[in-house]
Formats: structure tokens, sequence, C-alpha cells
């Protein structure tokens, strides 16, 4: 194999490789021998076909089964001497002109991940930010249960409905006079206030009595998941059976007992153990971002535009999706267009701590167990429809980028854990309120964006941006690397081969 490089500019690389015919034609000449005792043809015994009848039988398919396993040790022959590490899939294309009995040609161009010295966790200071949780947090937290499961008895028949107050209705619904699927009901309860119903359909059932009978009329939304209801007008008969009235819910060791609890220091232990674990994952928050902000402010190095690109193009996806659920679509594009730039900008920062990650976990030999990698990829096969899920798992096996994408998240939690380990870690005592605010002053102002001249805070449904989320993915040494990267070229010869797809995911359940 002949190799010529065409471009050596920063991060990227480009080389034009020459497969000689005489190769091509030594490798199809292994593969008649290999194949000639499988190979039945009348008028000959079993394994004794003549290899030139061989060839002229099968030579076609034989000479693209060549093709393409030379095209993929070429670009992997061309990675291991030349010791390089993909940032993402070479981009692998046959020139054009190629004919059968001639040499291949063939051009590979790749973006390298950077050399990065990794970085000594000596010397980290963190600070972590504990919330103990107060009796009143408790007695707040209790008192939503109990809310959760409030009772309500029969009102007199005198008693106008109001907020707050329990339904027993029937109704039917009619779209220009007409019935529709799904508008009529018989014993329904309904909460008045609970925005359960349609907008406007509660608030003209305040002041009704047990018995009454009411016709209403509402409009259903534009956005309502039934198109053929969308937008429309409505007529609801509605008969009140009867209103009730909520009883108070007391918590005491009877209210823990019908919960199923042995008392009511059960329920309360169990439910000071869930609040102490919210304040935790809060916690964990706020010193991961402490930890990247001092990773991101003590590293600059340039990273390959591709993986830049790509995890860009993730945020951008994400932030459209959003804008296009919220109540004025355009106004929400508008404004998230207004700081494209600062998404960039925390796109490579997610790719510069996502490689920073990695050469920290490489260094310190942070991995990932085999019967980790084995629980990751059947927790991701329960998204699939059972009769996919084994076809998933086959896939992931097969294709390193999968794995490395599966491996991620995990990868980089456990770089993150060995930090705190080694960092010199002081503890405060604050409130849930003040927490908080220190995770959305940490959000507001992630290290690379700090720099704009308007500092502006993110807004908070713009989840796609948060910056605690580098683009971490493990890096081997050699091959694979960080962020959908793997070192083989697409199984291709003149025209590409079909990838394996992974099966499409279970569509989630309608509501």
């Amino acid at each position: 194999m002949q190799i010529v490089e065409t471009t050596n500019e920063g991060l990227k690389r480009a080389y034009t490789l020459t497969i000689t015919a005489k190769d091509i034609e030594t490798q199809i000449d292994a593969e008649v021998k290999k194949v000639a005792p499988q190979v039945r043809m009348p008028g000959f015994r079993p394994g004794k076909v003549p290899a030139n009848l061989v060839r002229k039988m099968h030579g076609e398919a034989l000479h693209a089964d060549v093709l393409n396993k030379a095209l993929r040790d070429s670009v992997d022959g061309l990675i291991r001497d030349k010791k390089l590490r993909p940032a993402l899939q070479p981009k692998v294309e046959m020139i054009d002109g190629y004919e059968q009995g001639k040499d291949a040609q063939l051009t590979v161009e790749v973006e390298i991940l950077p050399d990065i010295e990794a970085p000594s966790v000596d010397g980290l200071k963190l600070e972590k930010l504990n919330v103990p949780v107060s009796a009143a947090q408790l007695d707040e937290a209790l008192g939503k249960i109990a809310e959760g499961q409030k009772s309500y008895k029969d009102a007199a028949k005198s008693k106008k409905a109001a907020d707050g107050d329990q339904l027993i209705i029937d109704f039917v619904g009619r779209v220009d006079g007409v019935e529709f699927e799904g508008g009529k009901a018989e014993g329904a309860p309904l909460v008045i206030g609970s925005g359960a119903f349609i907008p406007g359909f509660e608030e003209q059932l305040t002041g009704v009595k047990t018995g009454d009978a009411k016709t209403i009329t509402v409009t259903f939304p534009e956005n309502y998941p039934a198109e053929h209801l969308a937008g429309k007008e409505a007529e609801f008969d509605v008969t009140v059976q009867q209103v009730k009235v909520p009883t108070e819910t007391k918590v005491d060791e009877d209210f823990a007992k019908q919960l199923g609890f042995d008392g009511l220091d059960k329920l309360k232990e169990l439910v000071k153990g869930q609040l102490e674990q919210e304040s935790a994952g809060l916690t964990r928050t706020q010193m991961k971002r402490q930890l990247l902000d001092t990773l991101a402010a003590d590293h600059d190095f340039a990273v390959p535009p591709s993986m830049v690109e790509a995890e860009f193009d993730q945020i951008w996806n994400q932030l459209t999706q959003e804008a296009a659920r919220e109540e004025d679509p355009a106004a929400a594009m508008k404004e998230i267009e207004a700081e494209k730039d600062d998404y960039k900008r925390i796109a490579e920062r997610r790719v510069r701590l996502g490689l920073l990650l990695s050469e920290i976990g490489q260094a310190n030999g942070v991995e990932i167990t085999a019967a980790e990698m084995q629980m990751l990829i059947q927790q991701a096969a329960q998204q699939y429809r059972p009769e996919d899920r084994q076809r998933f798992v086959d896939y992931v096996r097969s294709e390193p980028m999968a794995q490395a994408q599966l491996r991620a998240p995990l990868y980089e939690d456990k770089v993150v854990d060995f930090l705190f380990d080694k960092a010199e870690v002081t503890e405060r005592d604050v409130t849930r309120e003040e927490l908080e605010a220190a995770i959305e002053a940490e959000e507001a102002a992630p290290a690379d964006v700090k720099k704009k001249t308007a500092a502006k805070k993110a807004p908070a449904k713009k989840a796609a941006a948060k910056d605690e989320e580098p683009a971490a993915k493990k890096a081997p040494a050699k091959k694979a690397a960080p962020k959908k990267a793997a070192a083989k070229a697409d199984d291709g010869e003149a025209k590409p081969a079909a990838k394996k797809k992974a099966p499409a995911k279970k569509p989630a359940a309608k509501k």
C-alpha cells in the first residue's frame, strides 16, 4: 500500500492511499483457495472444483468482498502506522475511475485528537454545600403527601361548589352537534381548580349544586393532542351527581399505617431520606460545576471542529424542539437565535472538558468494567420493544461507536468521582434556596461565556445548554476516541456497504 499525505493543518489530516492491482489479485487468489473446498458443481466431487472455475463463477462477488476488506485494512493500517487518534470516524472515498484489474485509490480525511498533557489532580479545592433537612421541610413534605391522599365527603345539597371541592359528574360533549369519541363519561370525579379538564370547563362549574344540570361551552386548545378537536368549539351537557368537600387529613400514626408503614416514625424516616437524596443530587451538581469551571479555566487547547459541530448540533436540536413547544414558538426561537454564538462556545467547552476528563481518566486508571458495560447495555435495551431488545444488544456489541456512546456518561461520572476524592473539600451548611441559587448562578455564567459584554442568564428551560454535561467519551489510547469516535473507516467499496442499524425504539405511550 502506498500512502501520500495531502493535508496536515492543525488537527486535520488527509491522505491518498493506493492499493495495487497485484495486492488485490493476491488476496482474491487466497480467497478462491479458501472457498473452493465448499463449492459444489455438477461433474465434480465436493471440494474438487478447479480454482479457475470457482473464480469464473464467483469472481465478481469475491472481488467486491476482497476490495471491501482491503479498504478497511488500508485505513486501519494508515491509522496504526501514522499513530493517528481520530476524533470522529474518518471520511473514506474511492477515487473515481476504478476498474477491476487496476490499482485502487482512495482518499482518507480525518480530524485527530489533540495531544493533551494529563493535568495534575493535586491541589484541587472545592466547596461542598450541604442542606440539612429541617423540621419545617419535613412537615411540608408530609403535608404534600397528605394533600395527595386527600379524601372527600358529601356536602349538603345547598352547597355551591367552590375551588378545591370535588364534583361527581356525568357529561356528554358535542362538536357541531355531533358527539365525539372520549367526550362522554358517567360518575367522573373532578376537583375544581385542578386544571384536569380543558381550560374553561372547571371555571363554568363553580357555583353548581348537587342535582344541577348545566350546558357549558369551551374551546379546545390549538395544540390539543386529538387533531380533529384542536381549536374546535364544543358544548358539554353536564349533570352534577354530587358536590363533595375535602376532609382534613391528619399526619398521625393512623395515616402512616394507611400508607403501609409501621408507624409515623418510619414514614418520617423515609421522607427525610428522600429529601436528603434530592439535596445530595443538587450538591453534586454544584460541586461538579465548580470542578468543570476550574478545569476549563486552567486548560485551553485546540479541539476538533467536527466534534464541536456535532456537539452544537445536539444542543441546537434540543433547543429548537423546546422552542416549538412554547406558547409563542417564534419568540422563543428568536431568543435562542440571538444567543447562538454563546451556545457554540458552550459546545466547544463541552468537547474540551470531555477530552480533558478522558485524559485524566486514562492517566489514572479509571475504567468501565465488563459487568458495568453489560448493565448499561441491558438498561438501554429496555427502551425498545421486547422483540427488538436482543437485536439491539447484538448491534451494540458489534459497534464500537455505540458502545462508546453508552459508556460515556458513566465514565464521566467515575472520573468526576475520582477527582472529588482527590480534591480538598470544605463543607458548608446552606438552605435549599441558597444551594439552588448557587447552581443557577453557575448556569447563568459558565466559564467560557463569562467574557460576554452583557452577562445574560440562560433561560431556565434551555436545558440543552447546561454546561455541567461535557461531551465526555473515554478515548482509548489508540483507536476509538471521544464523541462518536471510531478508528475504523466505513465498510466501503466503491459504494460503501450499508452499516447495521439499531432497531427503532418503542414509541412513547400516548397520553
